[in-house]
């Protein structure tokens, strides 16, 4: 197929002065003169015939045209960007990028990490942990390690495990009461909120929690809050109160005995954390190794959550 486009060096004009809306820095960043700049703009505005800027005094605007016509420019020339680095990317046979979101890279990634560094010393793992979305034609990324609901159009998606909830508070906390935790203890103590996951149209929050088990004697709002996962938990560690907490990050403080579950039920959120990854990148041996390993790494998480819900009940 022949793409009827304008010229190259003319977009990639237009593409710098409207990102910086200044003739003069997309000179700099181009190393071009800024009436080169201006004559490549112009070719632009002749080839679509209407006006791309308003050419104030000492600054430049977009227009209506300029405005619409930015965003499409942009991204492709950081999809051009990202397919060159892929080219350097594909050469790089020993280096494996995993993006994951803070909370998990904290609590379930890194304290398993070095089994798979001793076990794959060929492969050089770099996590790169952020609640960025990731664009595989643009970041220099391998894999994501995301959570959600499963739905990644265009790649391959795996879920690792179930994603299942239940207020957890720390033993000294739980000391206070004597050991025994009820409605009328939970009435006194602090709520803790992760809002991490408050994006999801359906959600396990506290007051999805009181409703299931027919409390109506608390507001179930009220209390501190944290768009971080792994915060609640760790102010929940330290005694802060109680939290809603997401087996999946909290199942090392819960086997070191820095939190414990004083309910006897759990509920199981519709969200969970996936592997994924472009459908052609499952063939690439460093992703495939990882793949293999990250799931025998879940399987074995899974096994050890069921012989701690044994004594539970799903709500």
């Amino acid at each position: 197929m022949a793409y009827k486009l304008p010229s190259l060096n003319a977009l990639r004009a237009f593409e710098s002065a409207a990102r910086l809306l200044s003739f003069q820095k997309a000179a700099q960043e181009l190393f071009v003169t800024p009436s080169a700049l201006s004559y490549q703009i112009r070719q632009l505005e002749d080839y679509v015939q209407m006006p791309l800027f308003n050419r104030l005094n000492r600054a430049v605007t977009l227009t209506d045209a300029g405005a619409r016509l930015y965003p499409g420019i942009h991204e492709g020339f950081e999809r051009f960007q990202g397919a060159v680095r892929s080219l350097g990317r594909a050469t790089q046979d020993n280096v494996l990028v995993v993006s994951s979101g803070p909370a998990f890279a904290a609590k379930w990634l890194a304290p398993r990490v070095y089994r798979f560094v001793d076990a794959h010393p060929e492969i050089e793992l770099r996590i790169a942990a952020s609640l960025k979305l990731v664009d595989f034609n643009i970041d220099e990324v391998d894999v994501a390690l995301g959570f959600g609901e499963g739905n990644y159009p265009g790649h391959y998606s795996e879920p690792l495990f179930d994603e299942l909830a239940l207020p957890l508070i720390s033993p000294t906390l739980l000391e206070r009461f004597g050991g025994t935790f009820g409605a009328a203890e939970l009435a006194q103590v602090t709520l803790l909120h992760d809002d991490s996951v408050n994006f999801l149209k359906k959600y396990v929050g506290w007051p999805s929690w009181m409703e299931q088990h027919g409390i109506t004697n608390i507001d179930p709002t009220k209390g501190p809050r944290f768009n971080h996962a792994d915060h609640g938990l760790d102010a929940a560690v330290d005694g802060a109160g109680i939290v809603l907490g997401r087996l999946s990050l909290a199942m090392r403080d819960i086997r070191s005995g820095r939190l414990v579950a004083p309910f006897d039920s759990y509920v199981k959120a519709s969200a969970g954390f996936h592997f994924v990854t472009p459908h052609q990148s499952l063939d690439i041996p460093r992703i495939a190794t990882f793949k293999n390993w990250l799931m025998q790494e879940a399987q074995t998480e899974t096994q050890e959550v069921a012989e701690f819900l044994a004594t539970k009940r799903s709500r």
